[in-house]
């Protein structure tokens, strides 16, 4: 029998070779470490000799090691995030992070839990919130910020909210990406979380994040909320100091949402005010320091001010942060700071109270049988919101009555 012998990786299996009886392609033609590959057809039933490339894929095939599956992380209980936490360690930091952003009632239960054995651990960090029109630079300022902080021997951890998608529901995640010095930094902690459909781009659990990571020992907090706007009341109302970054010439751009933050800023920035833009940001810091004379100071006892840094280049920063000290050393003897915690303690239960009432009504199967007819109605316009309001809340009543 004619043949063109090959190398062969190592000799095959039965099950490769087609069993022993004999009659398989393979049969009897492996010799000192060789494999015979006939030229010609003279196997049972007349099959074909196999190409030299199938011959190759069987030997990779039963060369090639089998592939471990991903070893899944081990199930935590309350008492390995509680210690995990209070430890420090930034594994079980982000672990306990995704349990209170879970929507699960499981997983619910068991992060309030964990929140409430770190209470006593919590309260002593700054919490500075930061927000600014897309464009303005958030994410290279934060970095430029942390990046000081971090060298000068302080533990920070940044929140950034990115938005979600309102077809989708899906979010990039990507302001970590943009902040490349700042990961590789050991005391410096980034999370980014997505909006969902909370209010002004603020993640529905970001407080219980800022407590997770007090606990874990990060002594400042930056919260980094998506665009501007009214709806930014919902940052203002989870940090201690609210910072406003503005882009330099932009003024006439914003005069149409800008009162509404600015009268909300403890500290008015102009950013990117470096090279060509140092003149315009120099004007721009002028008009804003004369609009903060007419409008009504965010916090009690503290005169809201106007500064200029370049987030690029770190010019300005170390001033800013300047700023930021003043105000706790100046508020916090007097009690103000304790006070605005109070205050946003009570408008969180109030927010959570709303949003658990909420959950209720739409999960009452009588409201959800009624909900059909009622937008039906409303379509035909047979119905105005208002009624179709208070049918829906009556049926959740009966349903709650029973």
């Amino acid at each position: 029998m004619c043949v063109r012998p090959i190398r062969a990786i190592r000799p095959l299996s039965s099950a490769a070779r087609g069993g022993e009886d004999g009659g398989s392609i393979w049969a009897g033609l492996h010799q000192f470490g060789r494999v015979a590959v006939p030229r010609r057809p003279y196997f049972r039933g007349g099959a074909k000799a196999p190409s030299s490339r199938r011959v190759q894929e069987v030997l990779m095939t039963e060369s090639a090691p089998t592939p471990t599956p991903p070893r899944r992380p081990r199930q935590l209980t309350v008492a390995d995030y509680v210690s995990g936490v209070l430890a420090g360690d930034r594994s079980i930091l982000a672990r306990a992070i995704t349990l209170v952003e879970s929507t699960s009632r499981l997983h619910e239960s068991m992060a309030q839990e964990v929140l409430h054995r770190v209470m006593p651990h919590t309260g002593k960090a700054k919490r500075v919130g930061i927000t600014g029109v897309p464009g303005v630079g958030k994410s290279t300022f934060i970095e430029s910020l942390g990046t000081f902080l971090v060298e000068r021997g302080q533990k920070i951890a940044v929140l950034t909210i990115d938005p979600t998608s309102s077809r989708s529901g899906g979010s990039i995640l990507g302001d970590k990406t943009r902040m490349e010095k700042l990961c590789q930094l050991e005391n410096a902690f980034i999370r980014p979380s997505p909006t969902g459909q909370s209010l002004g781009g603020v993640a529905r659990r970001t407080r219980e994040t800022m407590l997770l990571c007090e606990a874990a020992g990060y002594g400042t907090i930056l919260v980094e909320s998506v665009g501007v706007g009214q709806t930014e009341i919902a940052l203002r109302s989870m940090v201690d100091f609210f910072l406003l970054l503005l882009l330099p010439g932009a003024g006439d751009e914003l005069q149409g949402i800008k009162k509404g933050i600015v009268e909300m800023a403890d500290l008015v920035a102009i950013n990117k005010a470096d090279g060509e833009n140092r003149i315009k940001a120099e004007l721009a810091k002028q008009d804003q320091s004369a609009a903060l004379h007419y409008l009504q100071s965010a916090t009690p006892g503290w005169k809201t001010d106007v500064v200029l840094c370049a987030g690029l280049t770190g010019e300005g920063v170390p001033e800013l942060w300047e700023v930021v000290e003043k105000f706790y050393s100046e508020l916090e003897p007097k009690g103000t700071v304790a006070r605005r915690r109070q205050e946003q303690n009570f408008s969180w239960l109030e927010s959570l109270i709303e949003d658990e009432l909420k959950r209720r009504f739409y999960e009452d199967p009588r409201v959800n049988a009624k909900l059909p007819e009622v937008r039906q109605a409303l379509i035909r316009g047979e119905m105005t919101a208002v009624r179709a309001a208070a049918e829906l809340i009556q049926a959740h009543r009966e349903g709650g009555a029973k």
